[in-house]
C-alpha cells in the first residue's frame, strides 16, 4: 500500500472517530473489564488494557478486510 493512501485512510478514520466521539463514548470504551485504574490521593494512573485489546482486534479485522 502506498504511504499516501495509508495517511489518507488514517486521516479519514481519525476524522470519523472525532465526529462520532459523543456516540462512541456511550459504548463503554474506557470502562471495560481489564482496564486498570489506580487512584491515590494526588495520583491517578489509568491503563486501558481491555479497551486497547478491543480496538486492536477491530482494527486488525478492518485492515484484513480492506486488504482482500
Amino acid at each position: 500500500m502506498d504511504i499516501r493512501r495509508l495517511l489518507i485512510v488514517l486521516g479519514v478514520v481519525l476524522l470519523a472517530a472525532g465526529l462520532l466521539w459523543p456516540w462512541l463514548g456511550r459504548l463503554g470504551l474506557g470502562r471495560l473489564p481489564g482496564d486498570v485504574l489506580i487512584a491515590r490521593r494526588h495520583f491517578r494512573l489509568y491503563i486501558p488494557l481491555g479497551t486497547s485489546l478491543v480496538i486492536s482486534v477491530v482494527l486488525t479485522v478492518l485492515f484484513w478486510l480492506f486488504r482482500k
